[in-house]
């Protein structure tokens, strides 16, 4: 298997993703899988793609174990690249591996596993700010809803927001914050 090879899947693969409201269901199904057959059964990007796949069409329980084997695959490639001084070309490309550990806690969260996908996302945050970042927070927002912790999760979401906004920027990251002061 070629660099090149798991680029090219990835690329398709992200086409196919822009255009999911063109097919049904089993369409896009098949559609995902086989560009995942295009890479070898252990290769990490194809069981990501096969793991979003389902988790767009609702299926977070199918989900979540694909998530666990590709991000376990791309864990041991990384650790045999550190090793070896090469790695098998097995694991995670690119932003892959992040987008892996948001969408499958967004899924964990989805059948009833909040603490962990919420653990799981703190863990993921540490690691630094990326393009990715409010995705990330959103997703921990989500978690914190759902444990009853409505307000801290306003307030993650206000502070991702206010970046974005044209005017108030400075005025709703303070709302954000004061929003976790104790008597606000």
């Amino acid at each position: 298997m070629t660099a090149d090879l798991k680029t090219d899947v990835n690329r398709r693969a992200a086409a196919l993703f822009a255009a999911i409201d063109d097919y049904d269901e089993p369409a896009f199904l098949a559609a995902i899988d086989a560009l995942a057959d295009e890479l070898p059964g252990t290769d990490a990007d194809a069981l990501f793609h096969r793991a979003s796949a389902r988790d767009s069409w609702g299926h977070s329980d199918l989900a979540v174990p694909l998530y666990r084997e590709a991000l376990a695959i791309d864990a041991a490639s990384r650790t045999d690249s550190v090793t070896s001084g090469g790695g098998s070309g097995t694991g995670l490309t690119g932003e892959n591996r992040r987008r892996a550990v948001i969408q499958m806690s967004s899924s964990l969260r989805n059948i009833g596993n909040v603490e962990l996908a919420l653990d799981t996302l703190q863990k993921e945050r540490e690691l630094g700010e990326d393009h990715l970042s409010d995705a990330l927070d959103c997703t921990i927002a989500l978690c914190l809803a759902t444990l009853g912790r409505d307000r801290e999760g306003l307030s993650l979401v206000l502070v991702a927001l206010a970046k974005h906004l044209p005017r108030y920027n400075r005025s709703m990251t303070n709302y954000g914050r004061a929003l976790l002061e104790p008597g606000e």
